[in-house]
């Protein structure tokens, strides 16, 4: 069964929104939990099918899992089995690969399917394998599944990654975490996640300086204690309905927020013309009455974040000017501006990774299909700004990332249907 969103366009959203928690961050911290063998208990879980399906994978290998309420568990990693990874689950996120640290430093053997994820570039994982080896991780590769075999007195070393990645960032952390001496990562990613993950570390006993920059040096321990951690509010998802908000004409408060997350996101919006106050936790957008182009380069953390490129661009299309966005990162983030171009925008792409869009152009409703999380939040932001009726495909993909979109859209006024087929 496939589901999709009918929107009719261009009514100004208005009231409250609350933000849910981090599903990135929370990818980090389920898989960080398996370092130990006591109980955890992880807090402000978003109930997103890629945290839903994560949590099953911990299932399937023999953690035992205890819902204390909505978006609170407990995790009891006593009795893991790693060769019972289920591959077809495994390969539906790109998370999966977290589960390399925690399960290697732990289990010093591991064989794993080739992960999946959003389809929006060729992310492979040669940084995280070239990682492993600087550990002296052996890594061989056969029929889509690799094998990992680790030393048995695994030791710390100093690490410079080939480029800020996230992922291998995180799997470097937990590897280190269970490691003798002490590690040191250069070329770490800061990003929030990757804070909330060495947060958690720090309240299982690892000793971790430089959370947030990008060298990070971890004393690892023998053995790790459970911890109680609190997953950060999104701020991809407070993004997105920051521009909801501004794209529509609306005005409305966006709650549960931590606007150090998104320093830069916030000049650029400035520069931008939106009108917004930021307070303690909270930020109130107001009714803009006119938008300028700008340029957009996309940065590793601090720098304007990547999945906030898609949405940001659907903005400008409704600025004067010519604006130019550069995204480095990934060569197939631009397929949703050829949906776009379907609503009318005027879009020049003139390599895989840099775009002009000439505004202001108004946006009519079409049929449009998400190809990835962030894409598919963008477009249906488009939607809600074009005249008329779009019809949104790919729903399960924006769901990946976003807990309830559709009804938190409709708290705000907005005019979006759930469609199965």
């Amino acid at each position: 069964m496939t589901e999709n969103f009918l929107i009719k366009g261009g009514i100004p959203l208005s009231g409250e929104v609350e933000i849910s928690g981090y599903k990135n961050s929370a990818g980090a911290v389920l898989t960080a939990a398996l370092l130990s063998d006591e109980e955890s208990i992880i807090n402000n879980l978003p109930l997103v099918s890629d945290v839903l399906n994560q949590i099953e994978i911990l299932k399937r290998i023999g953690v035992k899992v205890e819902w204390l309420g909505k978006r609170k568990i407990k995790i009891n990693p006593k009795n893991i089995n790693p060769e019972k990874i289920p591959t077809e689950l495994f390969q539906k996120m790109r998370i999966s690969v977290l589960l390399i640290g925690p399960l290697l430093a732990k289990f010093k053997r591991l064989r794993i399917p080739h992960p999946g994820g959003d389809k929006i570039g060729l992310r492979p994982i040669s940084v995280h394998l070239e990682a492993l080896k600087g550990f002296g991780v052996k890594i061989n590769e056969k029929n889509g599944f690799y094998y990992f075999e680790a030393p048995k007195n695994l030791e710390g070393k100093e690490i410079a990654l080939k480029e800020f990645s996230v992922t291998a960032t995180e799997n470097i952390m937990m590897l280190a975490s269970l490691a003798k001496g002490k590690t040191k990562i250069e070329i770490a990613a800061a990003e929030p996640q990757v804070q909330d993950l060495g947060r958690f570390l720090r309240k299982m006993g690892v000793e971790i300086e430089g959370i947030g920059t990008h060298t990070i040096l971890i004393e690892g321990k023998k053995k790790l204690k459970g911890a109680e951690f609190k997953i950060s509010p999104d701020p991809l998802e407070v993004g997105t309905f920051f521009i909801a908000f501004a794209i529509t004409g609306g005005e409305g408060k966006i709650k549960n927020v931590n606007s150090e997350h998104l320093t830069m996101f916030l000049k650029k919006m400035r520069e931008i013309g939106v009108e917004f106050k930021v307070s303690k936790n909270e930020i109130m957008i107001k009714k803009s009455n006119s938008l300028r182009a700008a340029q957009i380069q996309v940065l590793p953390y601090p720098g304007f974040q990547t999945d906030l490129q898609p949405q940001t661009s659907i903005l400008l299309t409704q600025a004067e000017g010519k604006s130019l966005i550069h995204d480095p990162l990934y060569e197939n983030r631009f397929q949703y501006l050829h949906e776009l171009r379907k609503m009318g925008a005027d879009i020049e792409i003139t390599d895989p990774h840099r775009a002009l869009i000439f505004g202001k152009r108004k946006l009519i409703g079409n049929r449009l299909n998400s190809s990835d999380i962030r894409s598919g939040a963008a477009l249906v932001l488009a939607a809600l700004a074009a005249k008329g009726k779009s019809l949104i495909e790919g729903v399960r993909q924006i769901e990946r990332g976003y807990e309830g979109f559709d009804e938190k859209l409709k708290n705000l006024g907005a005019k979006i249907k759930r469609l199965s087929n």
